[in-house]
């Protein structure tokens, strides 16, 4: 009876299914449903910010409220300075789940384009 040692041994095979999924199947996956949910966030909070604008526009049209224009393209400023920075994030937070990042980090670009 013969028995082959590499039967006990872990496989360092890199294209190994174990070793792909690990260090690039689930990371993907994990960017995608991440980038897919960001995108879908941003189109529901950019559908909220044009009623409540529109509103404002509204209430001024009939004398309730008065809406600086200076003031309105700070707050998009702000905001759109805000929307920046958690992109980043969610970016750099998934470059960290491999030893590379790249495989999160396609998936992140590759769910916000489907989302």
């Amino acid at each position: 009876m013969n028995i082959n040692t590499s039967d006990f041994l872990p496989s360092s095979d890199i294209f190994s299914p174990d070793v792909l999924v690990g260090n690039v199947g689930a990371p993907f996956a994990i960017g995608i449903a991440v980038g897919y949910f960001a995108k879908k966030m941003l189109r529901t909070a950019l559908f909220l910010a044009g009623a409540v604008i529109v509103v404002l526009f509204v209430a001024e049209y009939y004398g309730i409220t008065r809406i600086d224009d200076i003031h309105l393209q700070s707050a998009a400023t702000v905001a759109t300075n805000a929307a920046k920075n958690s992109g980043s994030f969610l970016v750099s937070r998934l470059s960290h789940i491999t030893a590379k990042g790249v495989s999160a980090t396609a998936g992140f670009y590759i769910g916000f384009k489907m989302g």
